[in-house]
């Protein structure tokens, strides 16, 4: 297959057919078949399941809330940490008596984990009730290959692509007000610790015109906010002819009437413009917040770890965003226990934390990916002291994260409504610009709409308050 190219509309056209022969199995079918897609990992892997769900719709498949309750099961992957693979063991080890009891029963595992060849071999050999294997570079041909499993096969596959783009494909998206908008797909710059490039193959970026039609329809559906998504939305456009950058492709799709709110993640350091900085502070639906990951505040780790940037040069940047937004909420990764990772380095990390005072942090203890450099790296630091190390930084950012939304209290907030909370069907939930949670009571016919909070209450991870 060429390098990075876009799926024809041919091979489209017939994936189509198989849509269409699966659809007239499950209407020869006396009821439904039922599927149940389950996803883990970032933002990314939950748009690819909302494509795998859309064509399951036009499949003729239902949806349940329980892999009991299934004719199908897929669990869509991530290969980011071991913690995520285990689960996903874990879980598809728990069918094979279901199957057992089912032979009918389908059952499938896609993504990430899946491009990598060592973890699809371990599926074919020892998760031999597992029907279905494949990767996220053979996402598009998903209606074929489950049309060979109804037909009594066993399919696995895990081609290295190096990465493809398909579009015009139906969607069976969450609910408004959030749509999850891909504009790139893949990465190029290796990052040492990071498993991302192998299994999503390298930097291609969607024609704008697919983007802003995509933006359009879901405003026309009633979603008033977007999430524009790629492993580094800061370089989209490097690869296409019309040189068109990523702070270009915000504005204009600020343009699109009905979205109100616009987000995007995630951003490489390295690769942060002020074109895109100026974007931001300007555009107001543009929302004041920003993920920057600074993984650590080590320089010599951070050389270690392959990123580009030094800690002055990130800290300059969190500067000229502060100055065009004051009150930007910031949030930010960090791997703690990092290979050749000193307890000094580790000290550093925490300076970050106290200069910057982000929001919130996304942080873990390093995670061995099989076929990355840092694998092969000797550690300085024992599971012991890593595991100290991450509590105390847990420690001081909740300490930080607290009162950052003790700022909050008595002040009024425009909350996007997304739902009723998950722990209390009396209270309604939703976010601010700055991606900030609030809880509070109200009636759900405010969900999907933009409310005015008085904010009574605070938490380290979320707010609460009364609907003015």
């Amino acid at each position: 297959m060429p390098k990075d190219r876009t799926i024809s509309a041919e091979e489209m056209a017939q994936q189509k057919d198989y849509i269409n022969k699966i659809k007239q199995m499950t209407d020869a079918r006396e009821t439904k078949p039922l599927a149940f897609v389950e996803t883990y990992g970032c933002q990314q892997n939950s748009s690819d399941s909302e494509k795998l769900k859309g064509m399951l719709d036009e499949m003729g498949f239902g949806f349940c809330e329980s892999p009991k309750e299934a004719d199908f099961v897929l669990y869509n992957t991530c290969a980011v940490r071991e913690n995520a693979e285990l689960k996903v063991f874990g879980n598809i080890g728990a069918l094979k008596h279901q199957k057992r009891r089912n032979p009918e029963l389908m059952v499938g595992v896609c993504g990430c984990m899946m491009q990598q060849p060592h973890i699809a071999e371990t599926i074919r050999k020892k998760y031999t009730h597992v029907d279905l294997c494949f990767g996220t570079h053979a996402l598009y041909r998903f209606p074929q290959l489950l049309y060979d499993v109804m037909k009594k096969q066993r399919v696995f596959d895990n081609a290295n692509e190096d990465g493809s783009i398909f579009e015009d494909v139906a969607y069976h998206r969450d609910g408004p007000p959030l749509a999850k908008i891909p504009i790139m797909y893949g990465c190029n710059n290796y990052c040492t610790y990071c498993i991302v490039p192998y299994v999503r193959g390298r930097e291609r970026s969607r024609d704008k015109e697919h983007i802003l039609a995509e933006v359009r329809a879901v405003a026309a559906e009633g979603y008033k906010e977007v999430m524009l998504l790629g492993q580094n939305v800061n370089s989209y456009g490097n690869d296409l002819a019309d040189g068109l950058s990523f702070a270009q492709l915000l504005r204009e799709v600020c343009r699109v009437d009905g979205i109100e709110r616009v987000r995007f993640m995630t951003s490489h350091p390295k690769d942060l413009s002020d074109e895109l900085i100026a974007a931001m502070a300007e555009e107001e639906k543009i929302c004041k917040q920003l993920h920057l990951p600074i993984q650590s505040g080590s320089d010599r780790v951070l050389k270690l770890m392959n990123r580009k940037y030094t800690r002055a040069q990130y800290m300059e940047l969190i500067r000229k965003v502060r100055e065009r937004m004051p009150d930007i909420v910031l949030t930010t990764d960090i791997i703690v226990g990092f290979p050749g990772e000193t307890n000094e380095d580790f000290e550093e990390t925490l300076s970050v934390l106290k200069e910057v005072a982000y929001d919130s942090i996304f942080s873990f203890i390093y995670s061995k990916r099989v076929g990355t450099p840092a694998a092969s790296m000797e550690d300085c630091l024992t599971d012991e002291e890593k595991h100290q190390n991450f509590d105390r930084m847990l420690a001081l950012q909740n300490e930080i994260s607290k009162r950052k939304n003790d700022m909050y209290l008595n002040t009024v907030q425009r909350v996007l409504t997304e739902g009723v909370s998950k722990t209390d069907a009396a209270v309604l939930t939703g976010r601010t610009e700055g991606g900030k949670v609030v809880n509070f009571a109200g009636d759900t016919a405010l969900c999907g709409r933009f409310v005015d909070v008085k904010i009574t209450k605070t938490q380290t991870w979320s707010l609460f308050g009364e609907c003015l």
